[in-house]
């Protein structure tokens, strides 16, 4: 009977660990995580569960004869979709209208799938950012088309490096170079006129604005390791990107 029951408890257990997983590597921001794993540990018959989230592992302890559990996180994404999907089962639970089983069913096929868009709609709609963010900063309609096969190139080297090296600063700092360089070249070819207009608005893509957001509001809600980690993480790819595009004006 008892082990009947410790089985029970584990499955719960792995339902708010799959559930704060898929969260943590869509972009969620750390109190949201908490915040749902502990509802929907309540709902599932462990109120006095606590839990420890940060942007690399999520702790899990439900303060009874179960042992705390770890589950790491090592890939993260921005996927709203899924943290969405997440909240609307947890609210499922909560009202009792699932069970831990039904659940746990979804959440996996939450986890394994995938809501990306296909690399060449992704590199298209980063060319018309590019060029629209070079409008919004003011620069000429006659650098159109100059940022937007800079800003396109840019990303599509971004996908590419980042694809067979696991190094994202790395991936970065090449795509800012590349960006760079494009910039000059069209502006050196009398093909566009204000590099600097061309580069800001081409970097755009890939300045990581939803981490400095979580980052921010993790700071604010007193979560203060996942604040400073996730502040960390954003600055690394902001000095990847600064220092592509410095080693180009360094160049030329």
């Amino acid at each position: 009977m008892n082990n009947r029951l410790n089985k029970v408890t584990a499955e719960k257990i792995e339902v708010c660990l799959l559930a704060g997983k898929i969260m943590m590597q869509s972009g969620g921001e750390t109190y949201r995580v908490e915040d749902t794993m502990a509802r929907m540990a309540a709902s599932l018959g462990m109120p006095n569960a606590s839990s420890y989230v940060t942007p690399t592992g999520i702790l899990f302890s439900t303060e009874g004869t179960e042992p705390a559990k770890l589950i790491r996180i090592t890939n993260r994404t921005t996927d709203l979709q899924k943290v969405n999907m997440v909240n609307t089962i947890s609210r499922a639970l909560t009202e009792k209208r699932m069970t831990a089983e039904e659940a746990y069913r979804k959440l996996k096929q939450i986890d394994a799938a995938n809501h990306t868009f296909p690399i060449w709609v992704q590199i298209i709609a980063a060319s018309i950012a590019s060029a629209c963010f070079m409008i919004m900063f003011q620069g000429p309609w006659t650098d159109f088309l100059a940022s937007l096969v800079t800003g396109g190139f840019g990303f599509l080297s971004f996908v590419i490096i980042n694809r067979f090296v696991q190094v994202k600063f790395f991936s970065e700092f090449t795509a800012s170079f590349i960006i760079g360089l494009l910039a000059f070249l069209f502006v050196s070819y009398e093909m566009g006129h204000e590099a600097d207009k061309i580069i800001i608005g081409s970097v755009m893509p890939l300045v990581p604005g939803l981490l400095i957001t979580n980052a921010v509001r993790d700071l604010m809600a007193g979560h203060l390791v996942s604040g400073l980690s996730k502040g960390a993480e954003a600055f690394l790819t902001s000095f990847a990107i600064g220092t592509g595009i410095a080693l180009v004006f360094t160049i030329f």
